[in-house]
């Protein structure tokens, strides 16, 4: 234990300060998981129900299943990128192999086989949706885990991973505003643009090509980070050992927290975005150009959380702007389906009803993107604080439930919402203005509490994160210390001993 004080006294090692360009190359590659995520979180459900003609229960559960495969092939996929020895690095080789595969997958998906029955058509969706996830998690994980890499700076990070968040929500909304802008439009035999067959298929080619260039350019722009990365140590793996080092790290107590609060937060955000289409079309019942023009709300929205993040997070510490932002985001989202409920928002087709949704979604999307921006920043900060526990560095792992938590955004959200559309009966193919108002309120009554009880949640198990700024500067004196023993030759031990 002598050699505890002697780590713990004196500076916190300099960490890298990162210029422009990386940030900007690093960030660029969410946008093939932008798209992706908005896809299947604003579109997939409505375009297999209401479109195609699968039945809300059955896309839900379709979705559902491709998640809990997620969960099983995700922390593999992290455990191989963070053991990975080439030329290449340990990320990159994943990247570049994804990217072809990626694009493919997704414009297969929504272009499905026509004439389909039910059984046949909710094994298609299982096996596409299955495929296209394996594959984006085979770049998202590596390049998700090469912020903990780039820089060890406590604020540094919440800044690079802002990036990130921004090019990930550009990329989904641009995608987002072309397809109900352009593709998504109505015709003689589509009254209802988001009901146009012809436009899903159309949204699905352009998307696919948008995904192959972010995540192309994204891994040859960082390319040249790849010496300033860590290498893993040579030594034989076999899967025993992969499981069991698997198991340890995730473990990890404070880890579990901020991982069981990602997943409320999550599935509280892809509830909201995937039933946010059934709002917009039969509770408020918008035109095609008001729901394609919420696209500059949200882009103002994440402008604004990019740039807050890292302030935020200075000021008032990651984990209580999180908190804050979490109960400020969903008492403003649920406030006009309330005042709807209660008799107190003004009717459909009255000039103050679009204004007041336009700024609702503002402010509740700007609040909670950044709270999502301040979770994945913490959980780079963990990374330092198991490696000294356990002497292994593995951003891959953590990133790897990191971003199985990321897709249940558009998964157990999804299916969440399948379920509100099941229970409430709303029929396939309905007209907005035609559906019974018993059917239409019922959607809000079962939105609001389900999504505050998500949500709260989410806060109750934040309160368990235990790691400050003044706690990672420690951790980092220490790793620095143990590293530099090592270097002398003299029998330090593992980095988790000096704790």
């Amino acid at each position: 234990m002598a050699a505890e004080t002697t780590v713990t006294t004196g500076p916190a090692p300099d960490a890298r300060k990162l210029g422009f360009s990386t940030r900007f190359f690093y960030g660029f590659g969410s946008i093939a998981f932008g798209v992706k995520d908005n896809g299947f979180s604003y579109f997939l459900l409505i375009f297999y129900n209401q479109v195609v003609g699968l039945s809300a229960g059955l896309a839900g559960l379709a979705i559902l299943i491709a998640l809990v495969a997620d969960s099983f092939l995700d922390p593999l996929i992290g455990q191989l990128s963070d053991n990975l020895r080439s030329k290449w690095g340990r990320r990159h080789p994943f990247m570049y192999a994804s990217a072809i595969p990626v694009a493919i997958t997704y414009f297969v998906l929504w272009n499905p086989p026509r004439g389909l029955s039910q059984g046949p058509l909710f094994l298609y969706l299982i096996a596409v949706a299955i495929l296209i996830r394996s594959l984006i998690s085979c770049y998202e994980i590596p390049s998700s885990a090469l912020a903990a890499e780039l820089t060890t700076d406590y604020d540094e990070r919440t800044t690079l991973l802002s990036w990130r968040y921004w090019f990930g929500w550009i990329g989904g909304l641009a995608m987002y505003y072309a397809a109900t802008r352009f593709f998504l439009t109505p015709d003689k035999t589509h009254p209802v643009g988001m009901l146009n067959d012809a436009g899903y298929s159309r949204y699905g080619v352009v998307a696919a090509t948008l995904m192959l260039t972010a995540i192309l350019v994204s891994a040859i722009g960082t390319h040249r980070q790849i010496p300033n990365l860590k290498h893993p140590p040579q030594r034989r793996l076999t899967y025993a050992v992969l499981f069991k080092e698997m198991l340890g790290t995730l473990s990890h107590r404070t880890f579990l927290m901020i991982l069981a609060g990602s997943f409320f937060n999550a599935m509280a955000i892809g509830l909201g975005f995937s039933v946010n289409l059934y709002f917009q079309i039969f509770f408020w019942q918008l035109h095609s150009a008001q729901i394609a023009n919420f696209t500059f709300s949200s882009l103002i929205a994440v402008c604004a959380a990019a740039g807050s993040a890292s302030w935020l997070a200075k000021r008032f510490g990651k984990r209580g702007a999180a908190m804050t932002l979490i109960i400020a985001s969903i008492t403003i989202g649920v406030t006009p389906v309330v005042l709807r409920l209660v008799g107190l928002f003004p009717a459909n087709g009255t000039p103050w009803v679009y204004p007041i949704l336009f700024v609702a979604n503002i402010l509740a999307n700007g609040m909670g993107t950044t709270g999502q921006i301040l979770f994945s920043s913490m959980i780079a900060d963990v990374v330092e604080d198991s490696e000294l526990r356990t002497g292994r560095r593995q951003e891959g792992l953590f990133f790897a439930a990191a971003a199985f938590i990321a897709k249940a955004v558009s998964g157990v959200g999804v299916f969440m919402s399948a379920m509100i559309v099941a229970l409430i009966h709303l029929p396939a193919r309905a007209v907005p203005g035609a559906v019974d108002p018993a059917v239409v309120r019922h959607l809000g009554e079962f939105y609001v509490p389900t999504a505050i009880g998500l949500y709260g949640l989410a806060v109750l198990f934040l309160l368990g994160y235990k790691i400050t700024r003044s706690g990672h500067e420690d951790t980092l004196r220490r790793l620095a210390a143990a590293a530099d023993l090592v270097a002398e030759g003299e029998p330090a031990g593992s980095a988790g001993e000096l704790s």
